[in-house]
């Protein structure tokens, strides 16, 4: 599940550029999962805007900086595709439709009987219930003029991008890795970063609904430095009761999510949400876990990688979860 847009290239460098910083890893190996190198870079407000590029030549000036500072030209790429841009849709498809006929089946639909809220979509399916009549699919979607401009800028900056994934698909990719993973699981993940916010609920490995929200950010309400590894440090300097507030809007839209799901899976025998999986790079995040441990009856996980202490290494930050994730991924 990954949109089918490049070749295949070794030495692959992991690439996460979201409304407000651009983190690069570049992974060691693979078992135990584990970063060689990484740095992160703050992107001020309003270069990009609910995963849209807003401001052209500030994001290539900045990732022209990052590239040579980080000594990355000329390697290749995967990246994430913005999560404001993409949306997971349930499709039905007649059962006679052959698997080498479906993505052409799907471009001619697209329109007609199929609708986004974009035009000229790149997108990628999941194969789910075949009945004899009809095909359940899942479809991944995002519109490829916004995509395409993240390719563009980042081959005019000489690097190559050779795959590209979803956020929940990356942090879930991990999970599985670390074998957290049980047989049956209905997993609701929460991405909760300094100005967004990402819901998902994976049914066993197939992530079947997304919800993406921003979050208000003012800039003077933030102290933005870094640590000795090269990773954003957030200190809220503003009143209180605005992240209180912010929290509230997100516990709101997870019960209604969880609403959504039971009902929707109501004439069906699925179980119901097994666990939560936060992760995510707000300052704030230890407090929000500890909230959401005392709302819900639902147990509540993190992805914590610690090293023993004879490696030498350190526990790998919040802020590397989702690139190691994508790291994991193999290019096709």
């Amino acid at each position: 599940m990954a949109f089918s847009l490049f070749s295949t290239k070794n030495r692959i460098i992991n690439l996460v550029i979201n409304d407000h910083s651009i983190r690069f890893l570049e992974l060691k190996q693979e078992n135990p999962p584990t970063p060689q190198r990484w740095m992160e870079r703050f992107l001020p407000p309003g270069i990009i805007t609910d995963g849209k590029i807003a401001d052209f030549e500030s994001l290539s000036s900045i990732l022209e900086e990052c590239i040579d500072d980080w000594k990355i030209r000329r390697r290749s790429i995967r990246f994430i595709v913005p999560d404001p841009l993409v949306i997971i849709r349930k499709v039905t498809i007649p059962a006679d439709v052959q698997e080498d006929e479906i993505k052409g089946y799907l471009y001619l639909e697209l329109g007609s009987s199929i609708h986004l809220p974009f035009e000229e979509p790149v997108f990628d399916y999941y194969a789910m219930i075949d009945n004899g009549k009809t095909k359940d699919l899942l479809l991944f979607a995002a519109p490829e003029q916004n995509v395409m401009e993240y390719v563009d800028l980042l081959s005019r900056l000489k690097v190559n991008p050779v795959a590209a994934d979803i956020s929940p698909l990356s942090l879930y990719r991990l999970y599985h890795k670390l074998d957290r993973a049980s047989a049956d699981e209905v997993l609701f993940t929460v991405q909760f970063d300094l100005t967004s916010v990402n819901l998902c609920i994976f049914d066993e490995t197939v992530p079947i609904v997304m919800r993406h929200f921003s979050l208000p950010f003012a800039i003077d309400d933030w102290e933005i430095t870094k640590d000795t590894l090269g990773l954003m440090v957030c200190k809220f300097n503003g009143e209180p009761e605005e992240l209180v507030i912010q929290f509230e809007d997100i516990f709101k839209e997870i019960n209604k999510l969880l609403d959504f799901y039971r009902y929707s899976q109501n004439h069906n025998e699925k179980q119901d949400i097994t666990k939560f999986l936060l992760n995510g790079d707000h300052p704030m995040l230890m407090a929000i876990y500890d909230e959401m441990k005392e709302r819900y009856e639902i147990p509540v996980d993190l992805i914590r990688i610690e090293h023993d202490a004879k490696s030498k290494q350190m526990s790998i930050p919040a802020n590397l979860i989702l690139p190691l994730g994508l790291a994991l991924k193999e290019v096709q």
